[in-house]
């Protein structure tokens, strides 16, 4: 798939939110999943086999160090960048 929007149309794509518990409460994309990006070395194993992964944090820094550790154990994953991006994506 090439594009974010096309990615999140698949009921296979998973989107992570790698920002803190606190920012993820304060708003957050309907239907994603908080993991602070501190946590994702911990559930690796957790994120394998759940399709494609979006990942998205509040500029898209966060979620681009997530998108390098997690390519490289094998999972597929796209850096989204900020989660109001995803939020556009997935609305228009």
């Amino acid at each position: 798939m090439d594009s974010i929007s096309e990615l999140l149309k698949s009921n296979e794509t998973l989107v992570v939110d790698v920002r803190s518990h606190e920012e993820f409460v304060g708003g957050h994309v309907d239907g994603s999943i908080n993991i602070p990006l501190n946590l994702i070395p911990l559930r690796v194993d957790e994120l394998k086999g759940k399709g494609h992964i979006v990942l998205c944090c509040a500029s898209g820094s966060r979620s681009g160090q997530a998108t390098s550790f997690l390519r490289q154990y094998g999972i597929e994953c796209t850096n989204a960048g900020a989660w109001t991006n995803v939020e556009y994506y997935k609305n228009n």
